[in-house]
């Protein structure tokens, strides 16, 4: 991921209900949830949700798929990882955060590490 890529996703998150949306759809996992769901759990007008959900897909962070009368959302997970993974590597020192790929359960795993901050 590169930093461009990284602002549009930053910018599409940047806004309570998007951000809101966003965690519900990472809480659901990979089935997502229909856009109704959506709409009650947060309770947000239809219209206005559709209007986030665009948002958030053009961004990339997101997923639509069609089932029946529905359309499900899900978050996309691939991307999620990336953005993650951008933030540790190429913003954080090592002495910070760190990030290794446990190739035993197929994940990717993030140290963080405590840090003296100095008192104001």
């Amino acid at each position: 991921m590169d930093i461009q890529e990284a602002i549009i996703i930053f910018d599409a998150l940047s806004q309570e209900t998007r951000l809101r949306a966003f965690r519900l759809l990472v809480e659901a996992g990979p089935s997502g949830l229909a856009a109704g769901v959506i709409s009650g759990t947060l309770n947000v007008p239809h219209n206005t949700l559709s209007f986030h959900l665009n948002h958030l897909s053009n961004a990339g962070i997101i997923f639509s798929k069609k089932e029946g009368r529905s359309i499900i959302y899900s978050a996309n997970f691939d991307i999620t990882r990336d953005l993650i993974g951008f933030m540790v590597k190429d913003c954080c020192s090592e002495e910070f955060a760190s990030i290794r790929e446990d190739k035993i359960n197929g994940c990717s795993i993030i140290k963080l590490s405590d840090f003296y901050q100095p008192s104001t």
